[in-house]
């Protein structure tokens, strides 16, 4: 499949000597959404404001559907839109002409039709021409948005694009994200929100102190370092493990009213009909059982040993 971006040995050391990457590679597809997640101060933002060409680099080299972004940063720059997570539109235009003026930045056409559609897809119709000054911080979001989609970017940087927004904007963001996929368009996002990867996210990197610890397709690594956890509730509460249940991946809840056992879906065995053998040999009874998979976010905690 054609690589979108193709970053090599990309690397940022500041002149505090902080080192915010650290000899990235990364490789992302044509059309793909991708999800870069990490903890604050990970490099997230650092990676996304190169390759954008917002931030010199300190080593390596990125390209933009084989653009190189230094070297022929004008065309590169073409290809990509972002949606920062800082706030930045001028207060003082109206919301129609900031987006349109926006397009011609990148060297557009005017398109009045284009741009108009774009902030119907957003629920911006109706503030077409309010002044930027007057609108709500999430209308403001949609505005931020709606900017990096009037030149009709190839590639979409959204950095926590629905951070402290409503669900209104956050449902709107994701149809709009869905169809831009559809239209081709590859899409990068960061997220606090693990959910919104675990649901939109084709493959998912994880960028940790600048470096990354992974990059896998999304259901691989749910399968992969996903875990099944069974959940029995008990018929009478205990107040400690039974001895003959040591060997058990086992938790006790701290009320003693549940038992939560974690197996490996690819072991050969998961170990279930052991543990009810030995639940019944023990005297163990239990009123209900449910399964449950690991999220994607806990996957992230175990991986990085951090919460975003």
């Amino acid at each position: 499949m054609e690589a979108a971006i193709e970053i090599s040995g990309l690397s940022k050391v500041y002149a505090s000597g902080h080192k915010a990457l650290d000899g990235i590679d990364l490789e992302i597809r044509r059309g793909e959404i991708f999800a870069l997640l990490g903890p604050n101060g990970a490099g997230k933002t650092t990676l996304i404001g190169i390759v954008c060409g917002l931030i010199r680099k300190s080593a390596g080299t990125v390209k933009v559907f084989g653009h190189d972004n230094v070297t022929s940063a004008l065309q590169a720059r073409k290809l990509v839109g972002l949606v920062p997570q800082e706030l930045a539109t001028d207060a003082f235009e109206t919301v129609f002409d900031t987006v349109s003026f926006s397009r011609g930045l990148f060297g557009k056409p005017p398109a009045p039709a284009f741009v108009e559609k774009v902030l119907s897809d957003l629920s911006l119709a109706d503030k077409r021409k309010s002044k930027i000054m007057t609108l709500s911080g999430g209308m403001k979001r949609r505005v931020m948005i709606a900017k990096a989609l009037s030149h009709e970017p190839t590639v979409l940087f959204l950095d926590e694009p629905t951070a402290g927004v409503d669900v209104e904007l956050r449902r709107d963001m994701w149809n709009v994200v869905r169809r831009l996929k559809a239209e081709g368009v590859t899409i990068i996002l960061t997220t606090h929100y693990i959910d919104e990867a675990e649901e939109m996210a084709d493959r998912v990197g994880i960028i940790d102190k600048g470096k990354l610890v992974l990059v896998e397709e999304k259901r691989d690594l749910m399968q992969k370092l996903g875990k099944k956890r069974l959940t029995l509730e008990l018929a009478a509460p205990l107040a400690a493990l039974p001895d003959e249940l040591a060997r058990f991946d086992l938790q006790l809840s701290a009320d003693g009213s549940e038992l939560v056992y974690s197996y490996d879906t690819r072991g050969e065995r998961t170990g279930i009909t052991a543990l009810l053998s030995s639940l019944a040999a023990a005297g163990v009874r239990f009123r209900d059982l449910r399964t449950a998979e690991s999220s994607l976010e806990e996957i992230f905690v175990s991986l990085t040993g951090r919460q975003q």
